[in-house]
């Protein structure tokens, strides 16, 4: 069976659409500051295509003769830039620069860093008292009785 010209048409405008948006432009390339913060971009990328096409039969066509073949297609990527990573001194943030999250699940997940970090001191705190405790309790049970007078 012969390839249609549909298909040469569509594999055209997904491999242009693939060029305009690899991952980098997902994720940028790190920016490091004179005062060492690193700074790496994340944008949201949104593609869409359509094509169509459609064989023609002519009134002068003859038997055996392909038929005229038109068709059309376009394509868009879309980039929207929407949070920085930010690492200073060991410590990773997001940064978002999109208006704040309309929805509960998407607050949760833009302060996700904030929430682990809140809960690991939470727990560190709770062990440390835990291991306090128990040396003041070692330590009283280490000391001698002393008689009463």
């Amino acid at each position: 069976m012969d390839k249609h010209p549909i298909n040469d048409l569509m594999g055209t405008v997904m491999d242009k659409l693939r060029e305009m948006a690899d991952v980098s432009t997902v994720i940028g390339e790190s920016i490091v500051t004179p005062d060492g913060i690193t700074l790496i971009p994340i944008s949201r990328v949104s593609m869409g295509f359509a094509s169509g096409g459609s064989d023609f039969t002519g009134k002068h066509q003859k038997d055996g003769q392909a038929s005229p073949f038109g068709a059309g297609t376009g394509g868009s990527v879309k980039i929207d830039p929407i949070a920085f990573v930010v690492i200073k001194e060991g410590i990773v943030r997001v940064m978002t620069i999109e208006p704040p999250a309309s929805t509960t699940v998407d607050r949760i997940i833009d302060n996700a860093p904030e929430i682990v970090d809140k809960i690991t001191a939470i727990v560190d705190k709770k062990k440390a008292e835990k291991a306090e405790k128990a040396e003041k309790e070692a330590a009283e049970e280490a000391l001698p009785e002393v008689p009463a007078e």
